[in-house]
This record gives C-alpha cells, sequence and structure tokens, in this order.
C-alpha cells in the first residue's frame, strides 16, 4: 500500500471514531458543532491540501495550521477529541519544511488544544494546571518522538547513500579487474607471440636468406622452411585454441627429449652444434613445462641473433625443489647491464616472476654467455 493510502486510512479513521465519540456523547448543540466542525476540518483539510503531497512528502505549512485548527476546534467542542492531536503532530513532521519548522508546529498545536480543552473544561485553576500538565506531556513526548523518527530517517538516507557509492565503487573496481585482466592478457599473448611465432618467423627468414644463396642446391633448407612452416602454422593454432602450448597432442611432457627436439630443429636451421643434456623422463607441472621450454626457447634464439656463436650447451638440472635449464654460448658476449630493451630478457623474467621463479644472466664482451632460469618445484616426478 502506498504512503497516500495509508495517510487516507490513518485519516477518515480518526475522523471516524471521534465522530463517533462526539455524536454519541454530546447534547449540547453548539458542543456537537464545534466537534464535528474540527473533525469535518481535518479532512478537508487533508483532501484539499495533504492527498497532493502525500507520495513527495513535500512541505505544506498550509496543512500543518488546518490541521492545528482542527484539532483546537475539535477539542473546543469535546475535549475527548484532543485525541486529534495524535495525528496532528505526526502531519506537522512529516510535512514540515525542517526539524525547527516541525518544532514550531508541535507547539502551535499543543497550545491549540490547550486552548481548546480551556474553552471545553474551564479555566479554573485546577483545570489550567491540568491542561498545562496534559500538554506540557504530550508536547514532550511528540518531540522525542519525532526526533528520534528524524533522527533514524536521516541514518537510513545515509546508509543509502554510503550504499550507493559502496556500489558506485565496486563497479569502479570491477572495471579496474577487467581492465587490469585485459592488459595482462594482452602482455602474456605478446610474451606468447614473441617466444613462439616471432623467433619461428625468424628463423624461416633466415633460412629463406640461406636458400637464396644456395640457388638450386637448396632442396633441404626448403624442406626445413616448410617443416617450420608447418611448425608456425601448429603454435598459431594452439595459441587461438588455448595457447601457449608448446608441444601438441600429449597432456604431460619429457621435458629433457623437448629441449633435444628445440636444440635438433635449432642446430638443422642454423648449422651452430647444441647440445643437450639432463635427466631422463624428468615431469614438471604443465605450467612450469611451458615456462622452462620458453626460457630455452627464447635463450636460443638469443644466441641466434646476437651471439654469433659455434657451439651451445643446454643443461637440465633438478634438485633441492627447483629446477634449472641453463642456456651457454661461447659467442661474442655482451654487457647485461647496457641490454637493449625488448622483449627477450624483459620477457623470460616476467614468465618466470609468475610461477615464483628467476633469471640469472652471466655475460661479458668476448667471452660468451650464460644464462639460468630457475624455477622451485614441490614435487619431482623422475
Amino acid at each position: 500500500m502506498t504512503a497516500r493510502r495509508w495517510w487516507w486510512v490513518a485519516v477518515l479513521g480518526m475522523a471516524a471514531l471521534t465522530g463517533v465519540l462526539a455524536i454519541a456523547n454530546l447534547q449540547t448543540p453548539w458542543r456537537l458543532t464545534l466537534a464535528l466542525t474540527g473533525i469535518a476540518l481535518l479532512v478537508v483539510a487533508w483532501a484539499v491540501v495533504g492527498d497532493r503531497r502525500a507520495e513527495s512528502e513535500s512541505p505544506s505549512w498550509t496543512l500543518v495550521l488546518l490541521v492545528t485548527a482542527a484539532a483546537g476546534i475539535g477539542t473546543a467542542g469535546y475535549p475527548t477529541l484532543a485525541i486529534l492531536q495524535a495525528l496532528a503532530y505526526p502531519i506537522s513532521w512529516v510535512f514540515a519544511a525542517r526539524s525547527r519548522d516541525a518544532v514550531v508546529g508541535n507547539v502551535l498545536i499543543a497550545v491549540a488544544v490547550g486552548v481548546g480543552f480551556a474553552i471545553g473544561i474551564g479555566t479554573g485553576p485546577e483545570d489550567i494546571i491540568q491542561i498545562i500538565v496534559t500538554q506540557s506531556l504530550a508536547l514532550g513526548f511528540s518531540l522525542a518522538m519525532g526526533f528520534w523518527i528524524t533522527r533514524m530517517v536521516e541514518l537510513g538516507e545515509e546508509r543509502g547513500r554510503l550504499l550507493t557509492e559502496l556500489q558506485g565503487a565496486q563497479e569502479q573496481i570491477a572495471a579496474l579487474h577487467r581492465d587490469a585482466g585485459a592488459a595482462a592478457e594482452r602482455e602474456h599473448l605478446a610474451r606468447e607471440l614473441h617466444d613462439t611465432i616471432a623467433q619461428d618467423l625468424t628463423g624461416l627468414v633466415m633460412l629463406a636468406q640461406r636458400a637464396r644463396r644456395e640457388g638450386a642446391g637448396a632442396v633441404e633448407t626448403l624442406a626445413l622452411i616448410e617443416e617450420n612452416a608447418r611448425g608456425v602454422l601448429a603454435e598459431t593454432r594452439a595459441l587461438v585454441a588455448a595457447g601457449a602450448s608448446v608441444e601438441t597432442g600429449e597432456t604431460r611432457l619429457d621435458l629433457l627429449n623437448a629441449l633435444r627436439r628445440i636444440a635438433e630443429r635449432f642446430q638443422r636451421e642454423t648449422g651452430v652444434t647444441v647440445t643437450v643434456q639432463g635427466p631422463e623422463r624428468l615431469v614438471l607441472p604443465r605450467d612450469l613445462e611451458v615456462v622452462v621450454l620458453r626460457c630455452a626457447q627464447e635463450a636460443l634464439a638469443n644466441a641466434r641473433k646476437h651471439a654469433r656463436a659455434s657451439r651451445i650447451e643446454v643443461g637440465l638440472v633438478a634438485g633441492d625443489g627447483a629446477v634449472r635449464v641453463t642456456v651457454t654460448d661461447d659467442g661474442i658476449g655482451f654487457d647485461p647491464d647496457d641490454a637493449p630493451d625488448g622483449f627477450g630478457l624483459p620477457g623470460m623474467r616476467d614468465r618466470l616472476a609468475l610461477v615464483g621463479g628467476s633469471l640469472s644472466v652471466t655475460s661479458a664482451p668476448g667471452e660468451g654467455t650464460r644464462l639460468t632460469a630457475e624455477v622451485s618445484v614441490q614435487e619431482l616426478a623422475l
């Protein structure tokens, strides 16, 4: 039921109750006239002024004054109709613009009903004392209830405002999480593209250049180009399907054999001797396998582009709760502190950081390079 209907129930209920009391108990025509006038004024005031403002509860001093007059007139005709103030006080609190205005309205209602009492029961000393005590209690109770309800309403509004702000903050946090997730996914995809397709395409370019130099005798090189192109296609499909798989078809990898296949292909493409050593049938959790193999791939790719090496050694060591893959070349070396920006070393460090791993690079101009990627594992399957 809406607020408007509840107000109508309260007004008509009060009018019916007081009307029955007045008609049943009053014999003096002027008293009955005053009582019914006060009741009728209450109903008319609500119908003309209050009904239009009930839903929005917009302020109306006119309504407060009319209800005040109705309570005073009704009480003058029949003192029992002082119960009209039980409805007049709430109307003053609800339809006054401010709490201060509501207090003024309550005081006016108490005075009007007090005057009605004086007209209805007399102005003797005892009557005046009784009127003052009665109206003081009624006014005090009204003010206490009014301030308490007003405070509850203010707290409710404050909580509503805080809830709205909280919902807004949650939406902002959710948007930030979505943006952060999208950024992380873009960064992840960039690493995957760099560590897989970009490296393979670099190899294809170098093989194509070699085939051009070999001319008609480039049968083996062309076969390598075809093989690598198929590998790039497989990597691309893997990234599109679910990303990041290094080998297709198996759910678990033989890590050492996977490194050997990478090294064999690298050696065929570049002519650089690559040896791989490590424990047979070492099996890691899938995410760690991917990280170790990607780091090895990136280290070989860096050696291809920068090292000018004639020999590369890949070592796999497992023990003490960690797995380390080491790639050592006899190339020209470099100063790690002056390494150019790019996806290479920073990309490996970021990838290892995601699984709690670390990367160390030892190199100097003319002394080759040793790169070690280490990841921690709780259990090793050998």
